[in-house]
């Protein structure tokens, strides 16, 4: 009986309480507003969050920072940029259990999860209350990419503007254009116009391709190598300036960390070097130890295979992904880049040995021999 009446008085106060969500059913007959309090007057322990931060002048430390979006592969290492500089965090996103492995990452009460729709302002207001910085991570490359990605994206800027958020970073993509006939490239650049309109002071990040221990571009050309003894390359001379996802984080860390600064610009994120499809697959194969021949097709016939195969549950591209391959990603030179958020970009290859370990004939106790694959 105590146990149940327990529970629902903290359900009720865990709305209220931005501090640490857990503290008023751990506290016993201890109100949420009397924990927050309490810790509000009290110097910060050693080992909170607020003195976690791996820079100890840190601005973002303490302050409630909303990831939309946050469940995916960028939100994911964002997070851990985010909670080592004591940032307050809120991963608001469809389907938030998607990044409950985030939580042990940060101390108490310094990770929250929320449901969000995008689409729907009720939603959204109820998401971003209270937040300090926002960074909207939401992007799809099918379903109404006009609300999610496009025109809606004002809705969230205006949202985080009316929620009284100091910093507002929206994660675009390099190369867009809004004359594009591809619809990913269309609604990213008109997403860009929407957040320039509702939220004046916000910066705008363009990522190149980006590459990480758990991507779905490199880690994927890693297992295809491993089977296949002849690799068909799409696109072959295609550029690429791929940028290591850590490194991105970094710079959003940076962005929402002065505002002041980097607000109402934005930036081109690319990495140290520019390679080609084929130069990627050639690498990822050296780094295997295996011995491979790849066959570079011609645009006609990628063409014809992404225009034959692209409806089908698994095609290996669609017509818009070789679009946007075709067209490559590569910083253009004219916005301020990565170095001016105070990063410098990791090059590919100081990982792509170790990561493609697990590839190799006989994982890590397998030598980097070509031979011997």
């Amino acid at each position: 009986m105590f146990a149940s009446v327990l529970r629902a008085v903290g359900t009720r106060e865990l709305a209220n309480c931005p501090v640490a969500p857990r503290a008023a059913l751990w506290q016993g007959r201890k109100s949420c507003a009397a924990v927050r309090d309490a810790r509000a007057s009290a110097p910060p322990t050693e080992g909170s969050y607020l003195t976690m931060s791996k820079r100890p002048t840190d601005s973002l430390a303490g302050k409630i920072v909303t990831v939309l979006g946050g469940s995916g592969f960028v939100g994911k290492h964002l997070a851990q940029e985010l909670l080592a500089r004591g940032a307050r965090l809120r991963i608001a996103s469809r389907n938030p259990r998607k990044a409950y492995a985030i939580k042990p990452l940060g101390n108490l009460g310094q990770v929250q999860f929320a449901r969000v729709d995008v689409t729907k302002a009720d939603s959204l207001a109820a998401v971003l209350a209270g937040s300090d910085a926002v960074v909207n991570l939401v992007g799809a490359f099918a379903g109404d990419l006009d609300a999610l990605q496009g025109k809606g994206v004002g809705r969230i800027a205006a949202a985080a503007k009316a929620a009284g958020a100091g910093a507002f970073v929206h994660v675009s993509a390099l190369g867009v254009d809004a004359e594009s006939d591809v619809a990913y490239s269309r609604t990213k650049a008109e997403g860009e116009e929407a957040v320039r309109a509702a939220f004046p002071g916000a910066t705008i990040v363009r990522p190149s391709l980006m590459f990480g221990p758990d991507d779905k571009f490199v880690m994927m050309f890693g297992d295809l190598i491993s089977r296949m003894p002849v690799m068909p390359v799409f696109a072959p001379d295609a550029k690429l300036q791929p940028v290591f996802v850590d490194d991105v984080a970094e710079a959003i860390g940076n962005a929402l960390a002065d505002p002041a600064v980097h607000g109402g610009k934005t930036f081109e994120l690319a990495g140290p070097e520019v390679i080609t499809m084929l130069e990627l697959n050639e690498r990822i194969a050296e780094a295997e130890g295996r011995s491979r021949h790849f066959a570079a097709l011609p645009d006609g016939v990628s063409s014809l295979i992404a225009a034959t195969t692209g409806w089908l549950p698994g095609a290996p591209i669609t017509t818009d992904q070789f679009k946007l391959l075709k067209a490559g990603s590569v910083a253009g030179g004219t916005a301020p880049g990565i170095a001016d958020l105070g990063v410098s970009p990791r090059p590919l290859g100081l990982f792509l040995d170790r990561w493609m370990t697990q590839f190799r004939k006989h994982g890590r106790f397998g030598a980097k021999d070509p031979s011997a694959a």
